[in-house]
């Protein structure tokens, strides 16, 4: 696996940030964007151990939904 891909999205009630990986099953959240960071950092080593091929890439894709009314 060359990188992993991330969907952050902004809690709009509590504050903060999640992130999810895509096809892994990864999952953390952050009070701020370097908070974040540094967690999504940190559960992409705790999930690939050393027998498994870590990502060389870590890629954020920031999620944002916009509702418009009529």
């Amino acid at each position: 696996m060359s990188e992993i891909i991330f969907d952050v999205r902004e809690d709009d009630v509590d504050g903060g940030y999640t992130a999810s990986a895509l096809g892994v099953g990864i999952h953390t959240q952050g009070d701020t964007l370097a908070e974040l960071r540094a967690n999504v950092k940190e559960a992409v080593d705790c999930y690939f151990d050393e027998t498994m091929e870590a990502p060389k890439v870590i890629r954020l894709h920031f999620v944002r939904d916009e509702v418009l009314a009529r």
